[in-house]
């Protein structure tokens, strides 16, 4: 079977979208329904998903809601069933849930590693796995976009627990890109990576486990000065979203969305390939 080279078709496709309940999933499932997609929405948080239903003005019986915790294997596996049953299928997956941990590495706690890692990585590693083999077997175009951010590209001082977990993001979605593209089937991949956006993601933390409670002891003045960064961000939410949309779209890999970040990836391969110490990315991303 040739890869599909032409833009993505999305009237009547079905789009998955985890951290459905704010943020990008939120102006994602709005992007969707307005191209005329059926839509399935995750999130562990039903009372944001109801404002989410609201704002595209859905209602449950047009959309399919289901409370999904990604770190759990399991909850993927029944999101992928239902969609499966209620649209017969999937044909864009956004594995967007994140949470984000602030400090410096040497006082992350152990809860902190678990906490993000759950979420952020194995979110991700989760959908894949839930989904994509059905993908496969259905041999129809389809997509996944995955979540990252800017500090997946570089290594800001204070995120190294988020940082670690982003650049694992980059990693296997670079590694999924290869390994679908083996296949020789019309399935690709995004790799979403914003900077600073007003998304509520600095307040994530409310839906952290109690079984994970026991954050970095210098975590609340950092994510106010995040919280400070977000809400001056020159993109919104929506911007991103649509942004990433027309990346599908234009069936394109990475969706830098905060053009003048790249800098700091430059800046980050120029000090690695000349060995010497990194520079601090944080000056002029946002």
């Amino acid at each position: 079977m040739e890869v599909a080279t032409g833009p993505m078709e999305l009237k009547d496709k079905t789009a998955v979208i985890t951290g459905a309940g704010s943020g990008f999933g939120r102006e994602l499932a709005r992007c969707c329904h307005a191209a005329g997609m059926h839509l399935v929405l995750a999130d562990v948080d039903l009372d944001g998903m109801e404002q989410t239903l609201a704002v595209t003005g859905l209602t449950a019986l047009q959309a399919l809601v289901q409370r999904c915790d990604v770190s759990k294997p399991e909850d993927l596996d029944r999101l992928a069933g239902a969609a499966a049953e209620r649209f017969g299928g999937t044909d864009l997956l956004f594995n967007n849930a994140g949470v984000i941990a602030a400090g410096p590495i040497w006082k992350a706690t152990p809860q902190d590693w678990n906490w993000v890692f759950g979420v952020n990585v194995m979110g991700v590693a989760n959908g894949i796995r839930s989904f994509v083999p059905a993908m496969l077997e259905r041999g129809t175009p389809a997509w996944i976009v995955n979540t990252a951010s800017v500090a997946g590209l570089v290594c800001p001082p204070d995120m190294a627990v988020y940082s670690a977990s982003k650049h694992a993001v980059v990693a296997m979605s670079e590694c999924l890109h290869h390994e679908l593209a083996q296949t020789g089937q019309p399935i690709g991949v995004s790799l979403l990576c914003p900077g600073y956006v007003d998304t509520g993601i600095a307040d994530s933390a409310r839906h952290r486990p109690a079984s994970l409670l026991g954050s970095n002891p210098e975590q609340s003045p950092i994510m106010e000065r995040t919280r400070v960064a977000m809400r001056a961000g020159r993109l919104s939410a929506a911007d991103v979203a649509r942004i990433t949309l027309e990346a599908v779209l234009q069936r394109r890999f990475y969706v830098l969305p905060h053009r003048n970040a790249i800098g700091g990836v430059e800046n980050r391969l120029r000090d690695l390939l000349a060995g010497g110490a990194p520079n601090n990315p944080l000056r002029g991303v946002r």
